[in-house]
């Protein structure tokens, strides 16, 4: 079997690609750079040439070609004048010493001929122009060039272009690895820093770099992201804590009343009973702590339209009266959740306020700019500013001495928020300063959707889906044209119980 290769690093893979990309670039262009100066550099000297073939070829037909011939100082400094018959009749002193230029004879019909002419070896070209002086046969012809300078007579140019572009390739490859390499300094610190964080150490943080490039917004969203996973794992090991001790409390209880049981065969009745207490309360807390590890996984096909009015109207009625409890409720605030959650927060408030109340519980039901506000206030002690977001935490109590019976499992506060923000609402505690002052519990659910402008509902105008199904089987649950009725029926002393702003 074979084993999938180690993928090359970010910063060799970008050297990689900048040395590709230079190769592709500059090599073709050594080789065009090569092509276009030897074009220029024989095109240049042919220019030249037929200019001098031009002039002494006037001096020609004036009468007035002295030899040796001077040159023009253009670099054109091999020139000769030919008979018809081919003898030399006239030259430049750099051509005195050698032979024939060219054995070219152009055509009569030709004005101009350019012509090479080289070594047998293939070196010491002379790049020669051929002028007739007049047309037609007997024509003496001007021969005038030079001989090819070192960059068209030599083969080394073409290669040590080619080897100048692989330099600058190199060139572009090593800086492009060290600048990669510099750039990336932070991402490796950030790598080292974080592979040195671990469950044990959650408090670690990575480096930020100056300034506000990306990798410095990297470094704040990763400090931010372990931030928060710090704060997540030492709330799981305070609950978790917390937990284990509220756990042990009762399984102690009940061992304690079994083997008061055991010793004392007489007291088995009142051991039993307390035992079942024990036994009722850890049940409670295992129940409620599974309440709060479901609802975050409750999928939103789970969802239905409830009416809040209504809830609140049914919780309260099926409750034994503890305290006189006012209702001011505004029908039809319908909001969109899981109704048995939401049933469970507005007991959970309702517990806490009787709990805490002195003489009464107020409930209120209604919307408040766009949004379905519920809040319970409880004409109670008022709670400390320092502990009104503590309250919300798992298994934390206000008063540590109070009894852990009439406290309850100490999770009604935390599942009411989980719920709720599950929901995508909010809750906050209050103080009231008003006539009656007391605490107000306020949460913020957003209102259902228009059913006119959702095209899944059906044409009662409610979302169709398992919940329309399950509850039309339920004949305990009351149809929507009794609502009206319901709140009739509820026979609360309605009182104004305040706004959420006040």
């Amino acid at each position: 079997m074979l084993l999938p290769r180690r993928s090359p690093s970010l910063r060799a893979r970008l050297a990689l690609l900048a040395t590709g990309t230079a190769a592709i670039l500059l090599i073709p262009l050594a080789i065009v750079v090569h092509v276009l100066v030897r074009d220029m550099v024989a095109d240049r000297i042919w220019d030249r040439s037929l200019d001098t073939a031009t002039s002494v070829a006037a001096q020609i037909r004036d009468g007035h070609l002295p030899n040796p011939i001077p040159t023009g100082g253009n670099d054109i400094d091999l020139i000769e004048v030919a008979a018809p018959d081919g003898r030399v009749v006239a030259e430049s002193s750099a051509a005195e010493h050698l032979p024939r230029l060219s054995p070219l004879r152009p055509a009569p019909d030709r004005e101009v001929t350019q012509t090479t002419a080289c070594s047998p070896a293939g070196r010491d070209c002379l790049y020669v122009t051929v002028l007739r002086v007049t047309p037609g046969p007997g024509s003496d012809l001007v021969y005038a060039g030079r001989a090819a300078p070192g960059i068209l007579d030599t083969s080394v140019t073409l290669p040590a272009l080619l080897l100048a572009a692989l330099l600058l390739t190199a060139l572009a490859g090593w800086t492009a690895y060290n600048v990669t390499g510099r750039a990336l300094r932070p991402v490796e610190a950030i790598r080292s820093e974080l592979a040195e964080i671990t469950d044990r150490n959650p408090g670690g943080r990575v480096p930020k770099p100056p300034g506000d490039d990306e990798f410095s917004r990297l470094a704040q969203a990763a400090n931010d992201a372990l931030s928060r996973l710090d704060t997540t794992i030492q709330r799981q090991r305070q609950f978790a804590a917390d937990a284990s001790h509220e756990l042990l409390t009762p399984i102690a209880g009940i061992r304690a009343q079994l083997e008061s049981a055991r010793l004392h065969p007489e007291d088995t009745a009142e051991a039993l009973c307390a035992a079942l207490r024990d036994t009722d309360r850890l049940e409670a807390i295992v129940a409620d702590l599974l309440l709060l590890a479901r609802i975050p996984t409750v999928p939103e096909t789970a969802r239905e339209e409830v009416d809040l009015s209504h809830l609140v109207v049914t919780e309260i009625e099926r409750r034994p009266e503890r305290l006189p409890t006012h209702l001011h409720n505004t029908p039809g605030v319908m909001v969109r959740g899981v109704r048995r959650h939401l049933a469970r927060v507005v007991a959970n408030l309702l517990d806490n306020a009787e709990r805490h109340a002195l003489t009464v519980v107020c409930v209120r039901v209604s919307c408040v700019e766009g949004a379905a506000v519920l809040y319970v206030r409880n004409d109670g002690l008022p709670i400390p500013e320092a502990d009104r977001e503590r309250i919300f935490e798992r298994f934390y109590r206000t008063d540590a001495a109070r009894s852990r019976d009439r406290g309850g499992t100490g999770l009604g506060l935390a599942i009411a928020r989980e719920v709720v923000e599950a929901h995508g609402g909010s809750i906050r505690v209050e103080d009231v300063t008003d006539s009656e002052p007391g605490v107000r519990f306020v949460i913020t659910l957003p209102l259902a959707p228009d059913p006119a402008d959702d095209p899944d509902a059906d044409a009662a105008g409610h979302p169709a889906g398992p919940a329309d199904l399950a509850d039309a089987d339920d004949p305990d649950e009351p149809d929507a044209g009794d609502l009206a009725a319901d709140y009739r029926a509820a026979d609360y002393r309605t009182r104004d119980c305040g706004n959420p702003g006040r």
